[in-house]
């Protein structure tokens, strides 16, 4: 029986975000029991390091997990930041796309305004239960539970009172069904260890579900300086963005609007532009100018030579810090470390690649206690990515260098390689954010950083395996000084002792560093 177009629309009506999300819980990163753990503490992990970077404090954070069923569990995660005033605190945890960040054209670990308020949802959807925070800002101290209306993305505040002995940051805990903790290199344990790895100004605690305490102290004592906002670049724009700029700005004319909008716009680029598309766009009105002109001043803006993208919007990790947190947590025997030049994305997004090659200590990770295999770090804005490892331009570039060139076995030795993309805009592979889309100029970078820090570990490995080789000789040729001494007495007739002490500076000719090396009590070893 057919239906008529009344009849079909009958049931029409419009959904909130949160319906969406609700419905789709996958795109936040909640995809399976161990994921959705690792999502949780993710998300809130980033609010409390971005919020103590902005506030220009030194990151303490607290996290408990206790399980409270078979897969049921309650996240708890204390913070020193600057807190959340009460006016702000529904929408910070309870509101879906809401926050300081999305708006800011600047690298931050968070920007979509999903994160905190994500696993409020989460929490809701499996377990039916508010969440519970306590906030401080230091003049003002409170706690409430927190829901969301599902239907209107709206918070639900309840039982908001003031509290004490809460001197200054978040406390949030919630509670989690169809959830699941383990001990494995896609665990919370290895997660928060990464986060200090790339994260060295950062203080973590840890109280797993199995009753350890885990504490990964801060290496450096200096607050990472907070990315500064950036005007968009000129050759990362799109019509569609032209277009919605313009319909927002206040300028009167078209030339007026693209130097107080753009980033490297100056006059002598104004005058560039103009004799390509004309003076009849560049002195309209921004409101009126349609889709076509916009065309052209996006054709326009790749016939002009810019200067690259102001790299200020980046908070890279630094060499000294890599080092300092590397040393602290892996003391690995030999680190080598490159930092590449700001390079642009899409003409006009710029990133920066850091990369690192580990060698011995607690690098790598251990089958047993003879064997190891290689162990690959992935960071994007200092974020560890645990998941996708196939699907990432970081794979990607590893997969293209040949490493048996520089001596270094990835697979069975203790190394580790640790890569961080820094950007304002990371082109992630998907919505779950675990993996870097592979984009070639990214691939290219972190190759030519990785094959740099590859040629400088060849040379401590070249030079670890010589002193290996003149260590067994050293060895051998010791051995047999003795029974030769033996030998020689009864041809030569002469003192035992003398031979002996003659070979022993003729081995020593050849092996001048064995004494120094403590070669001549290896047999001790």
């Amino acid at each position: 029986m057919e239906r008529s177009a009344d009849d079909i629309f009958e049931g029409f009506r419009e959904h909130s975000i949160a319906e969406f999300f609700k419905r789709n819980k996958q795109m936040l990163g909640y995809s399976g029991k161990v994921h959705s753990m690792v999502t949780v503490v993710h998300e809130y992990i980033s609010n409390s390091i971005d919020a103590c970077e902005e506030g220009g404090i030194l990151p303490s954070i607290k996290v408990y997990i206790k399980q409270c069923g078979e897969e049921r569990y309650i996240i708890n995660v204390v913070d020193n930041g600057p807190g959340i005033p009460r006016k702000f605190i529904g929408k910070a945890l309870a509101t879906i796309l809401t926050g300081t960040k999305f708006h800011v054209y600047r690298q931050q670990r968070g920007q979509q305004g999903i994160g905190a308020a994500g696993c409020t949802l989460f929490s809701q959807i499996t377990t039916g239960k508010s969440v519970h925070a306590i906030s401080s800002t230091g003049k003002d101290a409170y706690e409430c539970d927190i829901s969301i209306d599902i239907s209107g993305n709206k918070p639900i505040i309840k039982d908001i009172k003031s509290v004490s002995g809460f001197d200054r940051g978040l406390n949030v805990s919630a509670e989690f069904d169809g959830i699941k903790y383990e001990n494995s290199d896609k665990s919370v344990f290895e997660y928060l260890r990464r986060t200090a790895l790339a994260n060295p100004h950062v203080e973590i605690l840890f109280a797993s579900p199995d009753g350890k305490e885990y504490n990964f102290p801060r290496a450096v004592e200096d607050i990472p300086h907070v990315p500064k906002p950036i005007k968009p670049h000129p050759l990362g724009v799109s019509v569609n963005d032209i277009i919605d700029f313009a319909h927002l700005s206040q300028s009167r004319k078209v030339s007026v609007f693209l130097a107080e909008t753009f980033a490297r716009m100056s006059d002598n680029k104004i005058d560039e532009l103009r004799k390509t598309v004309g003076d009849a766009i560049m002195d309209k009105a921004p409101k009126d100018i349609a889709w076509d002109e916009a065309q052209q001043l996006i054709k326009a803006f790749k016939d002009v030579k810019w200067i690259a993208p102001d790299s200020t919007a980046i908070s890279a990790i630094g060499s000294a810090q890599i080092r300092a947190a590397i040393e602290n947590i892996l003391n690995p025997e030999s680190l080598y470390i490159v930092e590449r030049k700001p390079q642009v994305l899409h003409g006009g997004i710029p990133f920066v690649v850091e990369a690192a090659i580990s060698y011995g200590g607690n690098s790598g990770k251990r089958i047993d206690t003879e064997e190891y295999v290689g162990n690959v770090m992935r960071f994007a804005n200092k974020v560890p990515l645990l998941f996708d490892a196939g699907s990432c331009a970081i794979t990607e570039a590893i997969k293209g260098i040949q490493w048996k060139r520089y001596g270094i076995d990835i697979e069975n030795k203790p190394v580790s390689i640790f890569v961080n993309v820094s950007s304002v805009y990371i082109p992630y592979a998907g919505v779950g954010k675990e993996a870097i889309s592979k984009e070639e100029e990214i691939i290219e970078e972190i190759r030519l950083g990785l094959m740099d820090a590859a040629r400088g570990m060849q040379k401590y490995l070249s030079g670890r395996q010589k002193a290996n080789v003149a260590k067994t000789r050293y060895k051998t040729l010791m051995g047999y000084s003795k029974q030769l001494s033996i030998d020689l007495e009864h041809l030569t007739n002469e003192d035992r002792a003398k031979i002996e002490s003659n070979l022993e500076k003729l081995i020593l000719k050849h092996y001048p560093k064995a004494k120094e090396e403590g070669m001549d009590n290896a047999d001790s070893e």
